[in-house]
């Protein structure tokens, strides 16, 4: 695990620039935004192409999406220009507005950008369903392959996808073979360049477009090439007012506004799972991708959002700050005010096999499988097919009004049944139990016999006051004809209420959020029995527990305070996790006569086989506080016990303040000792022979581990200064942390 010398704790004010900055900018952050620059070339002359907008449009939009966006976002790693994504966006507003009002379009786009982010409702946008988003991609990645498709072969797209189908025929026979040339070996090389290990460092459209670009002007291929103006910034765009209804403009404005908001927020994601730096501010982020599309319009260019590919690209080749896409906006200048001369010498056809083999990128077999395993192909599928066929806005809000009708039959459904166990009628209600299901639910009930002994059992998220007085109806019917009915009464107002009405173990951490007063709190018989109304939840997966034996990957040890539940703080469920728990979180060291704990350790390691053994110590912790000012040692075993702490407070002593990394707050001394007594515990963990063995081998990995119960907030434990680090920043993945 890297040394990390300071506190991840925020800092009280913006620090001046320092030579390790400025170090690390000519280090690291210069040599990405040349490698991003190189493939921001091509990637923005092929969407503005696709896009039927100007070409220096496309190289506006990369120069302010780097210098706007990257200075002022909230995703310091996100390189920000023309994306996929708005291609058919912006080719459906050119041919509609023009290029003109299309640029008017983009800068209002931007402003409402910048609305959305300053009043904090833009990470409202992520709240899309994922079926929805990938479906809309996926079908702009169809339609921009099949549009590239005819520049491949030497001809001109279309305005739409039914368009391109048809005019596929009429292509093939026009035959144009230096453009196939040209475009069939642009895709080969985009295909087979990044299956080369050494090479696949430099980007895969760099090397196809240069490639082919110098065998057409060594092979004089008569091709359609990049045409630039001879003075750019003279052929820059003024906006002009769109002309048509306030409704067509304003859909225009939003679409925009939205699409590009979304491609930038999802992208700022996935950028952070890619790195291990600070994480994405989303409205700040809103922000910057808002000045930037203002900015770019106003000075005719296309509309900017995060992209994917330069963002990956950014963070691969070592980039540690926003310096980078700052840098790479400057360069694209640079390079098309000194040398536009070199850009026309590019065919058009590989710009378009660029684009082709990006389009077809967007359907991504991934994300199919797993809409498929959570049943949200449909939506995907309806989606992508509408914003194909019917066109952006048109193919959202059809996938948009499918998800949503599936959420409510979802709501609506309840499943309930009615069955005769050992002369007790078992009625079991699942799902969700409104207005809309009573008719069923009355049905299921009457067919019970008159005079039956009735068990009700309720697993349901909620009903409401339809449902809850059908079902008293019902009893009270039910009862006065002699029958009777037993029926869980909490769970009853529980699911009245809208709480779930699952057992008490599985939905307090997750719905009530309240501790219960001492005489509120259920009795081990009412927990038990709240346990069996409700076993038939997991009993198909214990069943499966029972017959393959428990196989756990971790020996958790952990202190016995009733306030730690290690399931909660690591995840996992039944028959992943072998626990072992005492006061203090002890691992006495081998030979100490501690049988139980010795016996667990090595039955976990030798028997079990665990990968991995976890010391979890915790905040407020009642054994640390006796042993720094508890009374003197009476011959208690509580008292016997605790004398395995004395090395640990010794080890406390020796040590500097300990700071929490995100609040930057000075643990207490007791919280201090508990901090020091995880590290004592894994070196004692080491004094087991079969500790060692396995540790040595690569088979067993220690972990330190922190918890503060306050903040619900797990720490990492090292062996160096800041002694505590963020558990949530995936530093246990790359080493094991060590003794402090």
């Amino acid at each position: 695990m890297p040394t990390m010398a300071t506190s991840h704790s925020p800092p009280t004010s913006t620090p001046a620039p320092d030579r390790r900055t400025w170090h690390s900018v000519l280090r690291h952050d210069l040599p990405a935004s040349l490698v991003v620059f190189l493939i921001a070339i091509p990637l923005s002359l092929g969407i503005a192409a696709a896009s039927g907008a100007p070409l220096i449009a496309g190289l506006v939009a990369a120069v302010v999406g780097g210098v706007v966006a990257g200075a002022l976002g909230g995703s310091p790693l996100q390189v920000s220009g023309p994306a996929a994504g708005l291609t058919v966006v912006v080719a459906g507003l050119v041919s509609q507005f023009g290029w003109a009002a299309t640029a008017a379009i983009t800068c209002a786009a931007g402003l409402l950008q910048i609305l959305l982010g300053v009043t904090r409702i833009g990470r409202l946008a992520l709240s899309l369903s994922p079926a929805v988003v990938h479906g809309m991609l996926a079908g702009i990645g169809v339609t921009i392959a099949v549009q590239q498709l005819h520049v491949v072969l030497g001809g001109q797209a279309q305005s739409s996808l039914i368009a391109n189908l048809a005019g596929l025929p009429g292509q093939l026979v026009a035959h144009h073979p230096a453009s196939v040339v040209v475009g069939v070996l642009t895709v080969v090389m985009l295909l087979i360049w990044p299956r080369l290990p050494k090479v696949k460092v430099i980007p895969a459209p760099l090397v196809a477009v240069v490639a082919v670009t110098v065998l057409a002007a060594s092979l004089r291929l008569d091709v359609i090439r990049v045409s630039l103006p001879d003075n750019p910034l003279q052929e820059l765009v003024v906006p002009a007012m769109p002309t048509g209804g306030p409704l067509a403009i304003g859909t225009a404005v939003l679409t925009v506004a939205l699409v590009a908001s979304v491609e930038s927020l999802l992208s700022a994601v996935a950028v952070d799972k890619l790195h291990r730096g600070k994480r994405s501010n989303l409205d700040r982020e809103l922000i910057g991708q808002g000045a930037a599309n203002a900015v770019s319009g106003a000075l005719g260019g296309m509309p900017v959002t995060g992209v994917i590919v330069r963002s990956s690209t950014n963070v691969a080749a070592g980039a540690r700050s926003r310096a980078s896409a700052i840098m790479h906006g400057i360069w694209i200048a640079v390079f098309v005010l000194a040398a536009g001369a070199l850009l026309e010498l590019i065919p058009m056809a590989a710009l378009a096999g660029v684009l082709l083999v990006t389009g077809l990128r967007l359907v991504q077999l991934a994300h199919i499988r797993t809409l498929r395993r959570h049943d949200e192909l449909l939506v995907y599928v309806v989606t992508a097919a509408g914003v194909a066929v019917l066109g952006l806005a048109e193919g959202v809000l059809a996938g948009l009004l499918l998800a949503l009708g599936r959420v409510l039959y979802r709501l609506a459904r309840a499943t309930v049944t009615a069955t005769e166990e050992d002369g007790v009628w078992i009625v079991r209600i699942r799902g969700t139990l409104v207005f809309l299901g009573v008719a069923s639910l009355v049905r299921t009930l009457r067919t019970i016999p008159v005079g039956a002994t009735v068990r009700v059992k309720l697993q349901v998220d909620h009903l409401d006051h339809a449902a809850y007085e059908a079902i008293e109806d019902w009893q009270r019917g039910h009862v006065a004809r002699g029958g009777t009915v037993e029926l869980n009464r909490s769970a009853f107002r529980a699911a009245l209420h809208g709480g779930t009405t699952g057992p008490r173990w599985l939905t307090r951490w997750q719905h009530d959020q309240v501790v219960p007063a001492p005489d509120q709190r259920v009795s081990t018989l009412d927990g038990i029995r709240e346990f069996e109304d409700s076993a038939d939840l997991i009993r198909p997966m214990l069943a499966q527990l029972a017959a393959d034996g428990q196989k756990p990957a971790q020996l958790f040890i952990t202190c016995a305070d009733s306030r730690i539940v290690p399931n909660m703080i690591t995840t996992t469920g039944p028959g992943e996790q072998f626990c072992v728990r005492n006061v203090g979180n002890l691992v006495p060291p081998y030979g100490s006569n501690s049988n139980s704990v010795d016996a667990a350790v090595e039955y976990a390691v030798t028997v079990l086989g665990v990968s991995s053994i976890v010391v979890c110590g915790h905040s407020h912790c009642g054994a640390a506080g006796a042993a720094l000012d508890g009374p003197p040692d009476d011959g208690s075993g509580l008292r016997t016990w605790l004398r395995h702490l004395e090395p640990s407070v010794r080890r406390a002593v020796a040590l500097p303040d300990i700071v929490d990394p995100a609040t930057g707050v000075r643990l207490s001394p007791a919280d201090k000792l508990s901090v020091a007594n995880v590290a004592v515990q894994l070196e004692n963990l080491r004094s087991f022979a079969s500790v060692r063995k396995a540790e040595d081998e690569g088979r067993l990995e220690l972990v330190g581990l922190w918890f503060d119960i306050g903040a619900a907030a797990a720490r990492l434990v090292l062996d160096r200064r800041p002694y505590l680090v963020r558990a949530d920043e995936e530093l246990a993945a790359t080493a094991a942390p060590a003794d402090l």
